[in-house]
């Protein structure tokens, strides 16, 4: 079956604001105040939880992954007590979703968010069953760019990895679908909308309405 593996942060769903909040949880914490603001470090924020703290702690001149290692579990508890207090679906997004199921492909999750918090949130955001798999950063002892992530994320949707493609937001949703020899499909209505433009990938998409057809076109 050909199967579209989708990325979650920055590609279906806008987590940003959630993430920035539990990531100035911890320096507040630490005596420090919010370091971190929605306007400028949105798309920092989809990058994932160190890349957040390693910038905080940089606009206080502290580049110390001790300090990094130590308040990583302290955010993803703080981000799980509050995991859709601000996040929203992109729009057009389920739309694409069910648009591809029902012509004949097979969907699935593939992020480097935490297994656990992943599932949470898709089931916050009544989601969950409408992928047929989903991959977390901890489900394998691989995770993204590692081409094996993929793979398994279209083989429990029942697909052919050799019939797929990952649709994602950044650099490591591009080199993914490269190291799986695969077509990559990356979104600009993101925070990195330049810099999304500069990974020349595969196909970009300014809205989920232009999905299915992009699709088509790579995958057949």
């Amino acid at each position: 079956m050909r199967t579209v593996i989708f990325d979650l942060d920055g590609t279906l769903a806008d987590t940003s604001g959630d993430l920035i909040a539990a990531a100035n949880h911890c320096f507040r914490g630490l005596g420090h105040g919010d370091l971190l603001t929605l306007d400028q470090d949105a798309a920092i924020a989809l990058t994932g939880a160190r890349a957040m703290l390693r910038l905080g702690f940089s606009r206080l001149d502290l580049v110390d992954e001790a300090l990094v290692d130590a308040q990583y579990p302290v955010l993803l508890a703080a981000y799980g007590e509050a995991i859709a207090t601000h996040t929203t679906l992109y729009p057009g997004a389920m739309e694409a979703v069910e648009t591809l199921k029902s012509t004949g492909y097979a969907v699935g999750i593939a992020t480097n968010k935490p297994e656990a918090l992943a599932e949470a949130l898709l089931r916050s955001l009544g989601i969950r069953d409408q992928f047929a798999s989903m991959i977390g950063a901890d489900t394998l002892p691989v995770r993204k760019p590692d081409a094996n992530h993929h793979f398994e994320a279209v083989r429990r949707a029942g697909g052919d990895p050799a019939r797929s493609l990952l649709v994602g937001d950044t650099v490591t949703d591009r080199d993914t679908a490269r190291n799986a020899g695969v077509p990559s499909v990356l979104v600009t209505f993101g925070p990195g909308r330049d810099a999304v433009l500069e990974l020349q990938a595969d196909a970009t998409i300014a809205s989920f309405g232009e999905l299915p057809d992009v699709v088509t076109r790579l995958i057949g």
